[in-house]
C-alpha cells in the first residue's frame, strides 16, 4: 500500500499534468497544504521532495514551492578546446557573468598546477533559460591571462571567451572528468533544484604545448535533463607501407 507521503506525491502530480496548478504557479504553503491533506509537515514535505527529486516543483529561498517549467534538455558536449552546452532551440540562453580576483587555495591548486595564493581570475557564469536557470560554471585562468577591462558583472560570456582565447597560447591537451553527486547547498540554491537531485559535474583542465595549465573549468549541470557527449575522432596515417 501507498505511504501517504505517495499519495500527496501522486495527487499533486496529477493536478499538475493537467495544469490544475499550471507551470511557474506557487503552491499554497506548506501548512496550508499539510492542514489540507491531514498530515504532519514533515510528512507534506516528504511529498514535496519526491516532487522536487523528479524535476515538477522547485522551491525558491524565501518565496515558497513553485510549479517548474517543462524542462528543456541541455547537451554537454566534450572534448572541444571551449567547454560548451547547447539549449533546445527554441530557448534564448542567457548568461551572467561575474568576475573575481583571488588568489589559488584548495583544489585549485592541484587543478592548475601552481603555488598556494597564486594569483588567479575566476569567471563565474551562471546561464538561464527563460525563467530557469539552466547550469552553473566557474572558469579559472592565472591572472596573466585575464583579460583586462571586463566589467565585474557582465550579460555577454562570449566576449569575455574571445578575449580568453586570445591571450592563451594554443591548447596541447583537454582532460575532462564526469561524476555525478548531490549538489552543494550554494549549487541548490543557485539552480533552484533540490539538494536529493544529482548534478552532472564536469571538471575540465586544459594545458598548452609545455604541459602548463592555462584554465580550469568547474561546470554543475542539472542531472534531471542534462546529456553528455563526447566524439572520439581517430587519426589515420597514410602513406606507410607494408614492405
Amino acid at each position: 500500500m501507498p505511504s501517504r507521503c505517495h499519495v500527496i506525491a501522486d495527487d499533486l502530480r496529477e493536478k499538475i499534468s493537467s495544469s490544475r496548478i499550471k507551470a511557474g504557479e506557487r503552491l499554497p504553503s506548506e501548512a496550508q497544504l499539510a492542514s489540507d491533506y491531514a498530515v504532519s509537515t514533515a510528512t507534506l514535505r516528504n511529498a514535496l521532495g519526491i516532487l522536487h527529486g523528479e524535476g515538477l516543483v522547485e522551491k525558491i529561498h524565501g518565496k515558497g514551492n513553485f510549479v517548474r517549467y517543462p524542462l528543456r534538455r541541455i547537451t554537454y558536449f566534450g572534448g572541444g578546446l571551449t567547454p560548451r552546452t547547447k539549449p533546445s532551440a527554441d530557448s534564448a540562453l542567457r548568461v551572467r557573468v561575474r568576475t573575481t580576483n583571488l588568489q589559488a587555495h584548495g583544489q585549485l591548486i592541484g587543478l592548475l598546477g601552481v603555488s598556494a595564493n597564486s594569483p588567479l581570475t575566476e569567471f563565474l557564469c551562471l546561464s538561464h533559460q527563460g525563467k530557469s536557470p539552466h547550469s552553473l560554471a566557474r572558469i579559472y585562468v592565472p591572472h596573466e591571462l585575464a583579460p583586462t577591462g571586463v566589467p565585474a558583472e557582465s550579460h555577454c560570456y562570449e566576449g569575455v571567451e574571445a578575449k580568453l582565447a586570445e591571450l592563451r597560447p594554443p591548447l596541447a591537451e583537454v582532460r575532462e572528468r564526469v561524476t555525478a553527486r548531490p549538489p552543494t547547498p550554494e549549487e541548490a540554491k543557485a539552480l533552484h533544484i533540490s539538494s536529493a537531485l544529482a548534478v552532472l559535474a564536469i571538471t575540465r583542465v586544459a594545458a598548452d604545448r609545455t604541459g602548463r595549465v592555462v584554465e580550469a573549468a568547474l561546470l554543475v549541470l542539472p542531472g534531471d535533463r542534462t546529456d553528455a557527449l563526447f566524439t572520439t575522432h581517430h587519426v589515420t596515417h597514410e602513406g606507410t607501407s607494408g614492405q
